[in-house]
């Protein structure tokens, strides 16, 4: 049963700790509140104000169970803050673990700062749960797929698309490194896994994933300087760094480039551009 009384002092309460600057917005002047203001929670958590304030106001329907986790990933709650707004909404929390898509406070905080750079927070299977707005101008928007094609190692090898962004000389390279993540996360999360489901459908529909799936080759690691053709500014060589989320699941990737070289510069242009259609 939904506590509505909890649940809107609960809010009321983590919205007043948030500042603009926590959550990578402007404070803007003339500002009399003490933490966010309802409106800039609403966007955060992608629904209307009015929704939002009622909730804070004791009214309106029950939340749903995903509304409840868009508020808690809005307002940057952990993991058990999380679980208590799932309860005080009258629901269950969602199971822990390796498949949970809710990001760490810390690394949201970090990927907020980070708005000239591309960047993006992944799953261990590649899923993009969130981007910079720079990150999308340098592999387009990639957290609207659904399904496997969540996974760019699944749409390695079954969009073309995918493979466009990366140099020619890499492909090789970067198709036994998903073949062999896969595997590899794979055996480890069981025959059950989502990990286990997807190499189940490559192995159906693409002839090259069958081949190095055969070799079974573990251990193929990322290079930490890949190589991007972008459609607008061409050939990229940027360095990746990877920041590993306190649950062991989630990884925050970070691209820069080797100030004053040209790959520098094509970043700040990119910057600049904004994010563009590349798909």
């Amino acid at each position: 049963m939904i506590d509505r009384t909890g649940l809107a002092e609960f809010l009321r309460r983590r919205r007043e700790l948030l500042q603009p600057e926590d959550v990578g917005m402007p404070r803007g002047q003339r500002r009399r509140t003490s933490g966010l203001r309802r409106e800039e929670v609403a966007v955060l958590c992608n629904m209307s104000t009015d929704y939002y304030s009622r909730l804070e106001r004791e009214r309106g329907p029950q939340p749903s169970e995903q509304m409840i986790a868009s508020i808690a990933q809005g307002l940057h709650l952990s993991l058990d803050e999380r679980d208590h707004l799932f309860r005080l909404a009258g629901h269950h929390p969602p199971v822990r673990g390796t498949t949970s898509e809710h990001i760490s406070p810390g690394l949201l905080r970090i990927l907020d700062r980070l708005d000239d750079t591309p960047a993006e927070i992944v799953t261990e299977l590649g899923e993009t749960l969130r981007q910079t707005p720079t990150g999308v101008a340098l592999t387009g928007e990639t957290t609207g797929y659904t399904g496997p094609e969540r996974s760019i190692g699944f749409r390695w090898f079954t969009d073309p698309a995918t493979r466009a962004l990366y140099a020619p000389e890499e492909h090789p390279f970067l198709t036994r490194m998903f073949a062999s993540g896969l595997r590899e996360i794979a055996t480890v999360r069981g025959p059950g896994s989502r990990a286990a489901r997807y190499a189940e459908i490559l192995l159906e529909r693409s002839e090259e994933f069958r081949q190095v799936w055969e070799a079974h080759e573990i251990g193929v690691r990322p290079h930490e300087v890949k190589h991007f053709v972008h459609p607008e500014v061409g050939a990229l060589e940027l360095t990746c760094q990877s920041l590993l989320g306190p649950d062991q699941s989630h990884r925050l990737l970070v691209y820069t480039a080797l100030p004053g070289s040209e790959s520098y510069e094509k970043l700040r242009l990119l910057s600049v551009l904004g994010p563009q259609e590349v798909r």
